[in-house]
């Protein structure tokens, strides 16, 4: 297993997660066995976003002993009300809900304290300008929790938190039909395959600056969603009328600026077993770069790079992707932060070596210039006198 820094929050995560959701229709013993094959794999990140208290209790049983082997995302504002899920962010039944996950977990502190569903203006407005955010913010100065993160699948409400400086860290809906979709503050229309427009292609603007302004501002990302609830694995079911594996999807995600960790849902050990696959798999394996880009219903990024790798290997060693990626990042300013720059620096090859033999450009399945784009980084990053 592979592990990445979580932005600021300084934490080491697994790049495959566990989002924990599904234990809800499993038994304690089905559940444990799943965090068993888990921790075997080396993941140790998990969400708990649920307020059902039976799943929480489960969890707990099933972090027994070991909870120092893991890192949770507890949210705030998710609680259990007459039977059923509430979203709210009523102090009081924050409070009680919050003391329930850690009582429930077995803990006495979340690492990483979430803001809760935060996808609308009314959303935003609800949880930034009352007592609930002094609440989350005093859970931390007490120690409960360790880091502020926010979970949202609209990049406008993101693009908030990260400015704002509130959130160390998202929680964000990632996979490459999402990314295709402008900004809407209904998940369900991201599921709404049919509402995507023929001529829909590389990802939405909003999104893209969003990847970027996150690792711009070192904030980290865990992804949820990776797989759009299985539909991609679907040719039937996907908007791009083909079928994705579970280790293309995670390296669609983990090839995003800023993501640190999949939170990859399991129904079994088995289906942890699918997605740690990913740790050991090779590139054609892992290339969903050829599939989304002869899909028969989208063309897919015709001309952007997404990063996915597929370029390599170049003659004089270039990591063209990451080159491209601090080239993105730093074209967003006038001139480039010194912060890209330094890990621009910090490459063992640079633009500059590019000898525009353009053998990339032959392999790489969105017809982007790459030899143009390595001359344009050059430029970008030379030194001043």
């Amino acid at each position: 297993m592979q592990y990445r820094r979580l932005g600021r929050t300084g934490l080491m995560v697994s790049e495959i997660g566990f989002g924990a959701e599904w234990m809800e229709r499993h038994t304690s013993e089905e559940c444990k066995a799943v965090l068993d094959r888990a921790q075997e794999l080396g993941i140790n990140i998990l969400d708990c976003w649920m307020s059902e208290p039976n799943v929480r209790t489960s969890l707990g049983h099933a972090l027994a002993g070991r909870r120092e082997r893991w890192y949770i995302q507890g949210h705030i504002g998710s609680t259990w009300q007459n039977g059923q899920y509430v979203r709210t962010r009523d102090l009081e039944q924050c409070k009680a809900a919050f003391e329930d996950l850690l009582a429930r977990l077995q803990t006495d502190y979340i690492d990483l304290g979430m803001i809760h569903f935060v996808d609308t203006e009314d959303d935003w407005d609800a949880a930034m300008s009352g007592p609930y955010l002094e609440y989350v913010k005093a859970l931390k100065a007490i120690g409960k929790i360790r880091h502020i993160g926010m979970s949202t699948h609209n990049p406008a409400m993101a693009k908030k938190a990260v400015e704002s400086g509130v959130a160390e860290m998202l929680l964000f809906s990632v996979n490459p039909a999402f990314d295709m979709h402008p900004a809407t503050d209904s998940l369900d229309t991201y599921f709404a395959w049919e509402d995507y427009q023929a001529d829909l292609s590389g990802i939405d603007p909003q999104r893209a600056e969003l990847y970027r302004l996150c690792e711009q501002h070192d904030v980290g990302l865990t992804v949820m969603k990776p797989y759009a609830g299985g539909r991609l694995f679907d040719a039937e079911r996907s908007p791009f009328g083909v079928a994705l594996t579970p280790v293309q999807c995670i390296h669609y995600c983990l090839t995003r600026p800023a993501v640190a960790a999949v939170m990859a849902g399991y129904d079994t050990p088995e289906h942890v077993e699918q997605a740690a696959a990913y740790e050991t798999a090779s590139d054609e394996e892992k290339d969903y770069a050829s599939v989304l880009a002869h899909a028969p219903k989208h063309t897919f990024g015709q001309g952007e790079c997404t990063y996915c790798g597929h370029c390599k290997p170049c003659p004089v060693n270039i990591d063209i992707a990451m080159v491209n990626k601090y080239y993105d990042l730093a074209d967003m300013h006038a001139t480039a932060p010194a912060t890209v720059r330094a890990h621009y620096e910090a490459l063992e090859h640079h633009a500059d070596e590019c000898i525009g033999c353009k053998s990339c450009e032959s392999r790489c399945p969105f017809g982007v210039s790459i030899a143009d784009r390595m001359a344009r980084a050059a430029e970008l990053f030379r030194p001043k006198i």
